[in-house]
C-alpha cells in the first residue's frame, strides 16, 4: 500500500508543479502583454502637429516608423517592470503610417525548478494602436 501511495503522491505533486508553471507563463504573457499594449500605444501617439492632414471632414495624423520606434524603445525602457527577463523590443513601426505596431519578447523561467518543465521559454507578443485625432 505504501508504494502505491507514494507513487500518487509524486503523480499528483508532478500536477501540482505543471499547473503552477502554466498559470505562471499566463500570468507572464500578460504582463508583457500590458506592456507591450502601452508601448503601442504610445507609439500610436508619436506623431506630431506638423504630421497631422485634413482629408475631408477627418483630421489624420500621419505615423513614420522611425518616431514610432523612438518612442517605443523609451516607453519600455522607463515603463517595463524590471523582473521581466530579457525584455526587448523585436519589432516596433507602422505599415499603413496610420497605426503603430509592436513586437516584445521576454523569457519566463518556471517557478519551480522540475526536470518536467523546460528551463526558460520565450515569449512574444504583438500588439497594434491606431493613431486617431479626435
Amino acid at each position: 500500500m505504501l508504494p502505491l501511495v507514494l507513487v500518487l503522491f509524486v503523480v499528483a505533486a508532478g500536477f501540482v508543479v505543471v499547473a503552477a508553471a502554466a498559470t505562471s507563463l499566463h500570468l507572464e504573457r500578460l504582463r508583457l502583454l500590458t506592456v507591450a499594449d502601452g508601448a503601442a500605444l504610445a507609439g500610436a501617439e508619436s506623431f506630431r502637429v506638423a504630421d497631422v492632414s485634413v482629408r475631408g471632414n477627418e483630421v489624420v495624423p500621419e505615423l513614420s516608423a522611425a518616431a514610432v520606434r523612438r518612442t517605443v524603445d523609451a516607453y519600455v525602457a522607463d515603463a517595463a517592470p524590471g523582473d521581466l527577463e530579457g525584455l526587448a523590443v523585436v519589432r516596433a513601426g507602422t505599415a499603413d503610417g496610420r497605426s503603430a505596431v509592436v513586437e516584445l519578447r521576454a523569457v519566463w523561467r518556471p517557478p519551480i525548478a522540475s526536470p518536467l518543465l523546460p528551463d526558460g521559454v520565450p515569449v512574444v507578443v504583438t500588439s497594434t494602436a491606431a493613431a486617431r485625432f479626435r
